[in-house]
């Protein structure tokens, strides 16, 4: 309990910052008023990207634990990138060790999307037109 409530004022305090001081690309609030453990976020694709011009949402959610444990991070807007599983969950595979997971969550093989790496390695101009097209989608989403 007492982790879960340092964790919640981390979270308010964080928010509140983030509200103050914005950074540019990125804007967050929570999902529901009250629940700091869950925020809808919106990433603007940032300049002399291939995804310049995107408004990207996505909800990033945070473990009872946190900061001690990362949070989830899931696109709720279609995105191509191969850090991006189909289901909108967002690798992070840099925070665990290679091989699989220990604890049972996570497949060495579910680390990252092998055919976004594929396309991105082998048929660029093709990854470049489906990044192209989700721009534009997310604009019109606006």
């Amino acid at each position: 309990m007492a982790a879960t409530s340092q964790a919640s004022l981390l979270l308010q305090k964080q928010l509140k910052d983030l509200t103050r001081n914005p950074v540019d690309g990125f804007s967050a609030g929570l999902v529901d008023d009250s629940n700091v453990f869950e925020w809808n976020v919106t990433i603007i694709g940032p300049p002399d990207t291939l995804y310049e011009g995107g408004y990207f949402n996505a909800i990033m959610s945070f473990p009872p634990n946190y900061p001690n444990s990362p949070p989830t991070v899931r696109f709720t807007s279609e995105m191509w990138h191969p850090n991006v599983y189909p289901d909108g969950r967002v690798c992070i595979s840099i925070l665990h060790p290679p091989g699989d997971d220990p604890n049972g969550y996570e497949l060495a093989s579910e680390r990252w999307t092998p055919v976004h790496t594929k396309d991105w390695r082998d048929r660029r101009e093709e990854f470049k037109k489906k990044v192209r097209r989700i721009v534009r989608k997310s604009q019109e989403m606006l």
